[in-house]
């Protein structure tokens, strides 16, 4: 596990983008100026504006000499229609599936690719949690249906990240897209103190799993003002919970920003509420976001931050492919410590009393789920 993970990087300029409204144009900017290469990962593509959108730029870029190659999850972008495949392919783009869903599979279909990464030209890389929908955005419109972030990146850390994609292209190319045979070669992980422009890679596979769980747990274990974590599917590892509940006990800010009403995924909602009460005697903070879907996934952790695709969740861990920006840099620090603050605000707060005073039908309804989660996670765990 050590020799394997990404080192920590100086020198590199890293700023947080709120919403695709901010996000989705810049990045469109930097496909339109490109030169040499464009490299796109994702998992949640779907036909709309938003993917025509950058469908186009990314046609545009190919017809002018550029080298344009996108890796979709083959099951996250279903909804991409044969006319849009059909238009990326005709322009020259080099368009690669991971994992296609096989009968025979059988639960080895449940990896799936859920890195969101964009490389240009080797000098901007972009890491977050969107996909291209339209509940991401949509142009001419300033406001957008799921509330997400994106990190954009420039410095030393976008070869990083490029060697991330390489390794995971050359992988899909295997029969075993989800297990890389391709040694990455890396140095031992030292923890360095804070400085401006100083992040690292964090990644988890089939193979490597661990490494954006293990420095989470050490980042919790080694709190001593706060915690702010951010998901939309709150279905921790108990080890995860563990590490809050006894930050939250020896008097560090414990706070959840968790989905609210609105969710895509309302079982996933109940399944992961059943964790709150043994929270909340901890001394944990629960917040509801209110407004839209909360879809970003992002830790603070007293200066340490960590952006990306990752939900922290035991699914997530056990066969998702993910990616997450890992910052010791204050400026970044403080511009995700004030995204936090602006949807604490946004937010209900969920207290012991409130929990305890929800109706007869939510405590069933939650109860169903968390069974259900339970039963699944057993079985996938003796398949294993």
């Amino acid at each position: 596990m050590a020799y394997n993970v990404f080192p920590w990087r100086r020198g590199n300029r890293i700023e947080l983008l709120i919403d695709g409204p901010l996000f989705f144009p810049r990045m469109l900017e930097l496909v339109a100026g490109a030169r040499r290469q464009v490299d796109l990962e994702l998992y949640l593509v779907e036909s709309g504006a938003c993917a025509s959108a950058l469908i186009e730029g990314l046609c545009a870029a190919a017809r002018r000499g550029v080298q344009v190659r996108c890796l979709f999850d083959a099951y996250g972008a279903q909804g991409l229609q044969a006319a849009d495949r059909h238009l990326l392919l005709a322009a020259g783009v080099r368009l690669q599936w991971y994992n296609p869903l096989r009968f025979r599979q059988g639960w080895r279909n449940f990896h799936r690719d859920h890195r969101k990464l964009l490389l240009v030209d080797e000098r901007w890389a972009f890491v977050g949690g969107t996909g291209a929908t339209d509940e991401f955005w949509r142009p001419g419109q300033a406001s957008s249906l799921w509330h997400e972030v994106m990190v954009e990146v420039s410095g030393p850390l976008v070869l990083d990240w490029q060697r991330l994609f390489e390794r995971q292209w050359q992988a899909c190319q295997a029969r075993i897209a989800w297990r890389p045979r391709i040694p990455l070669g890396l140095q031992r992980l030292a923890m360095p103190p804070a400085g401006q422009g100083l992040g690292r890679v964090a990644y988890a596979d089939a193979s490597q799993h661990r490494d954006i769980l293990l420095s989470l747990v050490r980042a919790l274990r080694g709190a001593k003002q706060r915690i702010w974590l951010a998901t939309p599917y709150f279905l921790p590892t108990w080890t995860v919970r563990r590490a809050l509940r006894q930050a939250a006990s020896r008097g560090v800010e414990v706070r959840l920003l968790l989905s609210g009403r609105h969710t895509d995924h309302p079982p996933v909602r109940f399944a992961g509420q059943r964790y709150y009460p043994g929270l909340l005697k901890a001394g944990v903070q629960i917040f509801e976001y209110q407004p839209r879907f909360l879809h970003l996934k992002m830790v603070l952790v007293d200066d340490w931050a960590s952006v990306g695709s990752c939900n922290f969740d035991h699914w997530n861990l056990r066969f998702n492919l993910d990616a997450n920006l890992e910052a010791l840099d204050p400026a970044f620090s403080a511009s995700v410590a004030r995204s936090f603050v602006a949807d604490f605000a946004a937010s209900q707060v969920i207290t012991l009393e409130d929990w305890r005073a929800r109706p007869l039908w939510r405590r069933a309804q939650q109860r169903l789920w968390g069974w259900l989660d339970r039963l699944v996670v057993n079985l996938l765990d003796r398949w294993r």
